[in-house]
């Protein structure tokens, strides 16, 4: 699991608990020289980080950032209200002592260890010896280390499949051009910063569409910075971008168009904030290129002007939807749903009350279906609890941020070896705010790494998923971690058991889900079964979870126990599987799933020749 809120992986110092208690009380009482206890008890001052650029000039970031940690881990363990601000001014001298080789080479371990590498991802970036603090000025360095809330932004929004290097030079691009500007919309240089950093994939924002009419490439981020301030200045914007976090705004500058397109977007599509679903159906859908097949878009040019003036289907209400949105400083997401046909879409946005209207556009009948989106910070899918996450903007409330300081010191100790001391800051943080997701992984972490005993862990996961019942895709993920943990210590009858429960937990309300339950039930099956048992457990899931089924049940189910049927020459038992999973499935005409079917028939006939 990755490590929560850090921008790199760096390797875990398994020191001992006594000779890393020495070592920070030393590195303690060397700050302590040099800064006065009371100046420790207040955030740090621009005197404060002053000083230490100079000493950095002199010794490398590297000392500076010991030091600052053991500070930090000081007050936090004295329950002081500063050991936050310490932290972050620690945080950036890490940051800074890292050299840009090491740090792009974390980055692209991170990738390819979430297996986020896209297609247009290039893993080659030359990277020099030179510190990450060469890239930054030094005004600009003594802004962040200064500012708690561009350090707050910055580093709770900051992934491990952020490209630092390239993240950290549009920030410094965006701060050249006009330093004053920067400090007046500091969340929306973040935005940029995260978002930009790496190119979007060749399926963004759709896939119906050809590189020809829209070219999948991103704008010059230090020019959509300017293009949004004066957006908002001018009052050509629906929000506020000052008044949004860049959590927020990096669903705003993910933009697709060109800037004419998006000044005209601003200029010619008229309607309030409370009323942006609408501008789904002011393209007029086509409902002849359904008939007629033409997924594509027809044209050699995909602008959002003849988007209007030609109509579309589905995705092309979706994109146009979201492009004007984001052209009127709206985040906005375009759901690429999976449906019961595999084709429908839609968008959401986030209204005048901070919550997110995620359902303009959807169909009713596919209420239960999750949308596909991307997270434009990693070009990943947005999962679904990070949508609600969004939307119920808990992370604003003083108590996660109380969480949230557990938590950061939980990983410190994590970091550091210190298991027992991790375990428990991250049993705070759990405590205040259940929801804190990354600090229930620390946790867990904390336990499995200190050698906890596996019904403790269990334990962990148990109370994990119960403080997620209300999010069944990280219930799913802690009932899924639970059950692994039950067969690897021989409980098979106790996970099977768990296991089945799971799947009709979710057979009603989130298919998806039941289905990925499904699937590891089959695959252990095919793993382990002998021929009648394979089948016996295909029908079975089939009677139980794929009743009214789509392509998700299809994709992950049907077609696998097909293929291993005909790689094992088992064309007849081929055969009537698919003609039992068409009698079972809901298979409408014409439809994906239909023509899925059709071609796995004919491939079953093939082999029966």
């Amino acid at each position: 699991m990755p490590a929560a809120g850090f921008l790199f992986s760096l390797p875990v110092m398994r020191a001992p608990t006594f000779l890393l208690s020495v070592l920070m009380v030393a590195a303690a009482a060397a700050v302590a020289a040099e800064i006065p206890a009371d100046e420790l008890g207040h955030a740090p001052t621009a005197a404060r980080v002053a000083a230490l650029q100079a000493e950095a000039a002199q010794t490398g970031w590297g000392p500076v950032a010991a030091g600052l940690r053991a500070a930090a881990v000081g007050l936090y363990e004295q329950n002081q209200a500063a050991a936050q601000s310490w932290y972050y001014l620690y945080r950036w001298a890490e940051l800074f002592s890292l050299s840009e080789h090491d740090a792009v080479a974390g980055w692209v371990g991170n990738v390819r260890r979430a297996g986020a590498a896209g297609s247009g991802m290039n893993l080659a970036v030359p990277a020099s010896r030179q510190p990450l603090a060469a890239l930054w000025p030094p005004e600009l360095q003594a802004y962040a280390m200064a500012s708690p809330e561009f350090s707050s932004q910055f580093f709770t929004l900051i992934s491990p499949l952020d490209q630092p290097s390239m993240a950290l030079s549009i920030l410094a691009g965006i701060w050249l051009r006009d330093p004053a500007t920067f400090r007046n919309y500091p969340g929306l240089a973040i935005a940029i910063a995260v978002v930009y950093d790496v190119p979007p994939p060749p399926g963004w924002p759709h896939r119906q569409v050809s590189p020809q009419a829209l070219p999948r490439r991103l704008l010059p981020p230090v020019t959509v910075f300017a293009f949004f301030v004066n957006a908002d200045r001018t009052g050509a914007t629906l929000q506020h971008l000052q008044q949004l976090p860049a959590a927020d705004l990096k669903f705003v500058v993910d933009v697709g168009p060109d800037f004419d397109e998006l000044t005209w977007a601003q200029k010619n599509i008229s309607v309030p904030l409370s009323q942006l679903a609408k501008t789904y159906d002011v393209i007029r859908y086509r409902r002849d290129r359904v008939t007629g097949g033409a997924m594509m878009w027809p044209q050699p040019t995909y602008r959002l002007q003849d988007i209007l003036q030609a109509g579309g289907i589905c995705v092309d209400q979706a994109y146009f939807a979201a492009m004007v949105g984001k052209a009127k400083g709206v985040p906005t997401l375009l759901f690429r749903g999976a449906g019961l046909d595999g084709r429908h879409a839609w968008f959401g946005y986030l209204d005048g009350s901070r919550h997110w209207q995620l359902d303009c556009g959807r169909y009713a009948e596919q209420k239960f279906v999750a949308g596909l989106a991307f997270d434009p910070q990693t070009w990943t899918n947005i999962s679904d609890h990070e949508l609600a996450f969004l939307s119920e903007g808990f992370r604003r409330l003083p108590l996660y941020q109380q969480s949230l300081v557990h938590a950061q010191f939980a990983e410190v100790y994590l970091r550091a070896g210190h298991f027992t001391a991790a375990a428990r800051a991250a049993r705070s943080a759990v405590n205040i705010e259940p929801r804190n997701l990354d600090a229930w992984y620390l946790l867990l972490s904390a336990l499995q790494q200190g050698h906890a005993a596996a019904p403790e862990v269990e334990g962990g996961l148990q109370e994990a998923a119960r403080a997620f019942a209300r999010y069944p895709d990280v219930e799913s993920e802690f009932r899924t971690l639970y059950i692994r943990s039950l067969r690897a210590r021989g409980e098979g009858s106790l996970a099977d058991q768990v296991e089945r429960s799971t799947a009709r937990k979710y057979e009603g309300s989130r298919t998806d889900l039941s289905v990925q339950q499904a699937a590891d039930m089959l695959r252990r099956s095919l793993a382990n079964d002998d021929l009648n048992g394979r089948i016996r457990t295909f029908y079975s899931l089939l009677a139980n979870y794929g009743r009214g089924g789509g392509i998700d049940f299809y994709d992950q189910i049907v077609f696998p126990f097909v293929d291993h049927l005909l790689q094992n020459g088992q064309a007849t038992e081929a055969a009537q599987a698919v003609i039992q999973a068409r009698r079972t499935l809901r298979v409408e005409p014409n439809t994906q799933l239909d023509s899925e079917l059709s071609a796995l028939a004919d491939r079953v006939q093939q082999a029966q020749r």
